[in-house]
């Protein structure tokens, strides 16, 4: 299992983040994702593996001026 804010999915053995945004069927445009203490940005979404009972944090993309 692993935890992505208030939800649980199931984990199961290759599911990369990318796989956690698809079953999250979230089309925000997430720059970065934090697994534990680990941060990913969006070019290694579909390289990067979740380890089993990984606690993942969504970082939306924000614009400033």
């Amino acid at each position: 299992m692993i935890r992505v804010a208030d939800k649980t999915l199931t984990w199961y053995d290759g599911m990369t983040v990318s796989d956690v945004l698809k079953e999250l069927a979230d089309s925000h445009p997430y720059a970065v994702v934090r697994i534990n203490e680990t941060y990913v940005s969006r070019p290694n979404f579909d390289k990067t593996a979740i380890p089993d009972g990984a606690e993942i944090f969504l970082i939306p993309m924000i614009a400033g001026g």
